[in-house]
């Protein structure tokens, strides 16, 4: 069972070691469409001994197949065969997205066009990146340094954007020589059969590329298999906290893409109504679940008042419906859970003393679906939960300051760094107060992204960057051998 547009050949099974296997558990995961509150899709759900069977795979396939030792030029060849094929499913790619979180119709054909076009910048790094490199050495004659696959990885994505965060683990893992097994969001695992069949139709070796579908226990006792490398993840601090306490007990690797509370500082020179337009505009994209979002809003003091004011005009305008609507600006949010969630925080945020200026309920013209209006919070504490947790939804928190160090120093004072952006028209300012924010990235005027360039966090953001050739360091490892001359051939 799959949703209407949406054509995929085997939800019911899972694929390893190359074929289309049953899970040993007999059982399945329903998927649930938060427009509609109906299930719209059934897939096989994996057990402790599926996900077994899907690290065996995956190590036999790295330590005897043929695939860690063919050329990275040849390795890149056959993932743009992978992405030729994905693209003709964006169409597909696009519905399984609406359908299980959500995400705008509207949008959903331009974010995942973009995401296939960014995996071909990744398949090219097979002829662009130094993959050996002779230097001279100090005291020997000649030093190889060598980048080599680290091996089995275990790839985990979220379920607010399932296909551009699992592929570009898959294709980086790929490109490398490893082998992956991908472990999707229950709530969002019908992304992560499209790649296996792009897979499958380009013919990578079997045991290259795995999927098996669980839930956070079969996930956790995964994460724990000694057969797994490297584990890439992307979620909440939280579960990467965990992941990583395990990953350390038996020195694995892991990459870490996780929470954030970013901060965009209005700088004194930016106009009011510009700002409230970025802000109010932004915090409803995806429904306000996504890690890099700008959730914290920083002014002056003796300009909080009128921005508050001109942010709620904003929001009070944003169109809520259901995401197939083209003219709908505010869908759902994905799951029951998160909703709840978001509740909880926007109660908080009242006891704290924050003014709730516009939002905080659910549409009263929306009796079906997990929804709820864009709010904001002025008069924020930078201490209080609600500007120190992610709440993962379209909640925005206006913070006033006495100054522009001030407003550095709020920024800075929380213990995510993923993501920011200074609004001012002066460039050289904007570069100065990046400059002094503790954070992945930082944008001029608005929540900026370059999916070709490094993307990742400081402090409980996260360890690693994805994105650029700086994605692939995580996905080697770096050999050097000496010797006593130049070899013929390297």
């Amino acid at each position: 069972m799959t949703p209407q547009g949406v054509n995929i050949k085997y939800p019911e099974k899972l694929f390893i070691g190359g074929q289309w296997v049953a899970p040993m558990s007999g059982s399945s995961i329903e998927v649930v469409n938060p427009n509609t509150e109906e299930v719209i899709a059934r897939v096989g759900e994996a057990g402790p001994d599926d996900m077994d069977r899907a690290v065996a795979a995956a190590r036999e396939a790295f330590d005897n197949g043929p695939w860690p030792t063919t050329p990275p030029a040849e390795r890149g060849a056959l993932l743009m065969k992978m992405i030729d094929h994905l693209e003709a499913r964006i169409p597909e790619l696009s519905a399984a997205w609406t359908a299980q979180v959500g995400g705008l119709a509207s949008f959903a054909p331009v974010m995942h066009g973009g995401g296939v076009a960014g995996l071909r910048g990744i398949a090219a790094l097979g002829q662009t990146f130094k993959w050996v490199e002779q230097k001279k050495g100090m005291v020997v004659d000649t030093a190889i340094l060598a980048r080599e696959p680290v091996g089995v990885v275990v790839g985990i994505a979220p379920w607010n954007a399932p296909f551009g965060i699992m592929a570009n683990k898959v294709f980086y893992s790929l490109i490398a020589g490893c082998t992956i097994v991908m472990k999707p969001s229950p709530e969002t695992p019908l992304e992560a059969y499209i790649i296996a069949e792009a897979a499958e139709a380009a013919g990578l070796p079997p045991g290259t590329v795995n999927l098996v579908t669980g839930e956070r226990e079969a996930s956790d006792y995964l994460v724990h298999n000694v057969g797994v490398d490297k584990v890439s993840f992307t979620g909440s601090t939280g579960a990467g906290k965990r992941i990583a306490e395990v990953c350390g007990s038996r020195i694995a690797r892991c990459s870490l893409e996780l929470g954030g509370k970013s901060a965009a500082i209005v700088r004194d020179d930016f106009p009011i109504e510009a700002a409230a337009g970025i802000l109010g505009n932004t915090i409803t994209v995806m429904s306000g679940q996504v890690c890099a979002m700008l959730s914290r809003a920083i002014v002056s003091k003796h300009r909080h008042d009128e921005l508050a004011e001109a942010i709620a005009g904003v929001m009070k305008g944003i169109k809520i419906g259901n995401s197939e609507d083209p003219e709908t600006q505010l869908g759902p949010l994905a799951m029951k859970r998160q909703l709840e969630r978001v509740e909880m925080y926007i109660e908080e945020g009242k006891k704290s003393g924050a003014d709730l200026v516009t939002g905080g309920q659910r549409p009263a013209h929306m009796n079906k679906g997990y929804f709820m209006e864009p709010t904001l919070f002025a008069n924020v504490d930078n201490t209080s939960r609600i500007a120190q947790e992610e709440i993962f939804g379209p909640v925005l928190c206006l913070i006033p300051a006495e100054d522009e160090e001030d407003a550095i120093r709020i920024a800075n004072e929380s213990n995510y760094g993923l993501n920011g952006s200074v609004f001012t028209t002066d460039v050289q300012a904007a570069y100065d107060v990046s400059r002094k924010v503790r954070t992945g990235v930082m944008g001029q005027n608005g929540m900026r992204m370059e999916f070709g360039m490094p993307f990742g966090g400081f402090k409980q953001s996260g360890i690693g960057r994805e994105g650029g050739e700086e994605g692939l360091w995580p996905y080697v490892e770096t050999k050097t051998i000496l010797l006593d001359g130049a070899p013929a051939r390297l």
